[in-house]
């Protein structure tokens, strides 16, 4: 019998290994808080929330963004007059939810995006904001993105715009316009035309390569790389959609962007959306195989009591 026993708890052993969740030591009080330091050249990080939060929802948010009463943070609201601001077609009497903290970087560091809450954040995925970011422009910073429940998301990418003209930049409303856009875009073709979420960020960061590299100066052009991506990630569209992905990519190249900045930002973007991919994949595999391995373990089980 314990041999019997001995892969089974072997099995139990590498699971617990794989789904156990870190922990991290304690100082002598018992406290985890982290002690984050300050960028003078860009002041403290911008927590911005959603307008409408009631005191426990931002409570709650702040909790999952780790803000306490001693950190060194400057924190606004959005609300939907802020929607209007940024985006043509705005509803001032929006409600706000979505949540962020922005922390401005040195030139050259990227952008990071986490989605501290990943089950509220329901439509938009860190790198759809990656790219919308990038198409507003803004680079060079670690954003983290919350919400006290459900809710799609869209609304977070204001706060950012809000949060980083605080910083002392200023942002192109037309170039926020499209990135609002093109996140609109990006969930839909995830939700309604069923292509992965992964898959839909590749396809977009793609064709911005692209355009950064040919820098086309007509539609046709740009209708030329559409298709050639859609051929090359083997992904197929509706008409309807088809169009609306060019007409997006057509303002895009239209836009008064320095496409020659654009290239190390998206081959980093491009890296991470390939890492996912090959992660969601590898942990099918991994999946699949214990599911295989118990299947193994009780059938043989079976046998020697049948």
């Amino acid at each position: 019998m314990k041999k019997l026993l001995l892969p089974f708890i072997t099995a139990m052993l590498l699971i617990g290994m794989v789904i156990a969740p870190t922990s991290s030591l304690a100082d002598s009080d018992g406290s985890t808080e982290e002690v984050e330091v300050v960028n003078e050249k860009f002041g403290a990080p911008i927590v911005v929330y959603g307008g409408n939060l009631t005191a426990e929802q931002k409570d709650s948010v702040k909790k999952s963004l780790k803000i306490t009463d001693k950190s060194d943070v400057q924190e606004i609201e959005v609300t939907g007059k802020d929607l209007a601001t940024y985006l043509q077609d705005g509803d001032a009497s929006a409600r706000m939810f979505s949540s962020a903290k922005i922390t401005r970087k040195d030139a050259g560091k990227g952008l990071v995006i986490s989605i501290v809450t990943p089950d509220n954040i329901t439509e938009v995925t860190s790198e759809m904001y990656a790219n919308a970011m990038l198409t507003a422009g803004i680079q060079d910073a670690v954003v983290e993105i919350a919400a006290p429940k459900p809710v799609t998301g869209h609304s977070a990418l204001v706060g950012i715009y809000k949060a980083y003209e605080v910083t002392g930049e200023k942002l192109d409303p037309e170039r926020t316009d499209v990135a609002n856009d093109e996140l609109s875009i990006a969930t839909n073709l995830a939700k309604d035309a069923g292509i992965d979420e992964a898959k839909v960020s590749e396809l977009l960061t793609e064709i911005k390569k692209q355009i950064a590299e040919k820098n086309p100066v007509s539609r046709e052009e740009v209708e030329k790389i559409v298709s050639e991506q859609l051929a090359n990630l083997k992904i197929e569209l509706s008409e309807k959609d088809r169009q609306l992905l060019i007409d997006l990519m057509d303002r895009i190249r239209q836009l008064d962007i320095d496409f020659s900045q654009w290239s190390d930002e998206l081959n980093d973007l491009s890296k991470t959306i390939e890492d996912k991919i090959g992660a969601i994949v590898d942990n099918e595999g991994f999946w699949e195989g214990v599911k295989n391995f118990f299947k193994d373990l009780i059938d043989s089980i079976r046998s020697i009591f049948s």
